[in-house]
């Protein structure tokens, strides 16, 4: 690969990083097909469109296809094809090729809104995880830099007024863990029909329920209620404010990759037991 079309792929990564559109990077790992090598790139676009290439012809094509099919799960994966471009599972293949998947893009974007102990903590374990996080509450107590150190941002704000003036789209998750039902109804007024990724809200069925009717009887979308993940978070029995935001953290990275919240161990799951002892 010529030093021109590396140049042109490490300008598109560091555009994607930066703000601009994700772009994907493929990367040949290992390779029994003649005239691929280990180290061979090429990046693919949103659109089709890509900078460099693996010669053309069938594992070329595949791996564009599949390239762009990983961007809505944020992915970062190696997949196996064969010569004629199929993908399979078999590491025995006869005449394969090893290609690392990786969407590249800026840090997906939190938005918490609730400067309580769940949003504290939830702040801390998403920044972990590589979320750009901002925290709104409108309490200085709650909204300042040394309660939250972790986060890209802390504002300090009327609800209502904040959420109207934010830019959010598909990149943002937001999630509200506010003091009380009546600031989380004012918020939830403020987004529920806004795209962003993930809106959740924590509370009781029934509280959480209570809200969605009164938006429900004052005119909202029954589509955009319905998307609103309340209350949040995966069933994993938390109790205390670091176990929420445990649970909140975990559904958050299971919408953005795609994943089923079910338990990792296979044989738990075959047996239909999840993850408790018998």
């Amino acid at each position: 690969m010529s030093m021109s079309v590396m140049a042109e792929i490490a300008a598109a990564v560091l555009a994607a990083m930066a703000g601009g559109p994700p772009v994907v990077t493929a990367t040949v790992v290992t390779s029994d097909v003649a005239g691929m090598h280990a180290g061979d790139k090429l990046l693919v676009r949103a659109d089709g469109t890509q900078i460099g290439g693996f010669g053309g012809g069938a594992i070329e094509a595949a791996v564009v296809a599949h390239a762009r099919g990983a961007i809505a799960r944020h992915a970062v994966e190696t997949v196996r094809l064969t010569a004629a471009g199929e993908i399979v599972g078999d590491r025995h293949a006869a005449a394969a090729i090893d290609v690392l998947i990786e969407v590249v893009e800026a840090p997906a974007r939190l938005l918490i809104v609730g400067g309580g102990h769940i949003g504290r903590s939830l702040c801390r374990m998403a920044a972990e995880a590589g979320f750009s996080v901002t925290v709104l509450d409108d309490r200085p107590d709650y909204a300042n830099r040394e309660r939250f150190p972790e986060a890209d941002a802390v504002i300090c704000a009327d609800f209502e007024s904040a959420l109207a003036e934010m830019p959010l789209d598909q990149s943002n998750s937001v999630v509200l863990v506010t003091r009380g039902h009546k600031q989380d109804e004012l918020s939830l007024r403020c987004l529920v029909d806004r795209p962003v990724a993930y809106l959740g809200m924590i509370g009781s069925k029934r509280r959480s329920g209570a809200v969605l009717q009164h938006l429900a009887d004052d005119g909202f979308d029954a589509a955009a209620l319905a998307r609103v993940r309340t209350p949040l978070g995966l069933d994993i029995g938390a109790e205390t404010p670091e176990e929420i935001a445990v649970s909140i953290l975990a559904e958050l990275i299971m919408v953005r990759r795609g994943g089923t919240g079910l338990p990792m161990n296979y044989r738990a799951r075959e047996q239909g037991t999840g993850n408790r002892e018998q």
